[in-house]
């Protein structure tokens, strides 16, 4: 019996994994090739896989604009802020959640695991209200202090969980060598937690480089714009440029892509370690 069900489910498994792949690949391959077409072959009808008349011009223009480029330097200067102050204070918070019993503990918790419950539209008016009270309107600090809104409850909450994984024997050991909590914390715990300091920091940088909605209302001139927000900016009137947008997708894409790669097994491992215990 132990055969037969082994024999079944590995070619349905099988299976199941290729249909899967092709099902999430296909609208990358779909933007991935059309990124080349003229804008007028696009949505033509019987539609080609490569055209005859593809070229690198939609990539042309987007590397040769200036406008656009800084939509690119944008993300990238606030992704990579977000990511570094979360990763530090999520570390901080998350060693003090996992190795200390102080008041207050449980409701800091259940308000952290409340905040992530409010969807963020609802926060839009009144948040703009605030940074246009504080004379922080179109600028970065605007973006970078509302990211960190959205992505530091959840990665304390995911740092906690892989921080509780961590055996105390690891710090108390530099404690009774003379060290102090500091130095166990960065010069112990941090190395043996990157896994899940990988895993976070990847979903920081994925959830500050994809956001779209504030992004697009804390900012006014072109200079401050993100990449999903510069995209948006391609559809005109009365026409889209849609191979641009489409360059410009496949190019934004390309950092999650890469980081996903050289980072896969620590993701997968900071994501399933992380989730043992909370």
């Amino acid at each position: 019996m132990n055969r037969r069900v082994k024999w079944y489910t590995k070619p349905l498994l099988f299976i199941a994994l290729v249909l899967g792949a092709l099902f999430s690949g296909f609208p990358i391959l779909w933007m991935f090739l059309n990124s080349f077409k003229p804008n007028s072959e696009i949505f033509a009808w019987p539609p080609t896989w490569i055209s005859a008349n593809a070229s690198w011009a939609p990539y042309q223009s987007v590397f040769q604009d200036p406008e656009k480029v800084r939509f690119f330097l944008n993300s990238y200067l606030v992704s990579t802020i977000v990511v570094v102050v979360t990763l530090v204070i999520s570390i901080l918070a998350a060693y003090a959640f996992s190795r200390f019993n102080f008041r207050g503990k449980t409701f800091i918790n259940t308000l952290i695991i409340a905040i992530q419950a409010v969807p963020p539209i609802t926060l839009l008016i009144p948040y703009m209200a605030l940074v246009v009270a504080m004379k922080m309107y179109n600028t970065y600090a605007a973006l970078v202090l509302t990211y960190l809104l959205f992505t530091l409850p959840y990665a304390i909450l995911m740092m906690t969980g892989y921080m509780n994984t961590l055996p105390r024997d690891l710090d108390e050991a530099v404690m009774i060598d003379g060290g102090s909590r500091f130095r166990a914390l960065w010069g112990v715990l941090v190395p043996t937690a990157i896994p899940g300091i990988v895993a976070v920091g990847m979903f920081t940088f994925m959830r500050a480089w994809n956001e779209y909605l504030f992004a697009l209302t804390l900012t006014r001139t072109n200079d401050m714009r993100t990449v999903p927000v510069g995209i948006s900016l391609l559809m005109g009137q009365h026409a889209y440029q849609w191979n641009q947008m489409l360059a410009m997708s496949v190019i934004g894409s390309l950092p999650v892509l890469l980081l996903f790669l050289f980072f896969q097994k620590y993701f997968i491992a900071g994501m399933t370690a992380g989730s043992v215990k909370a």
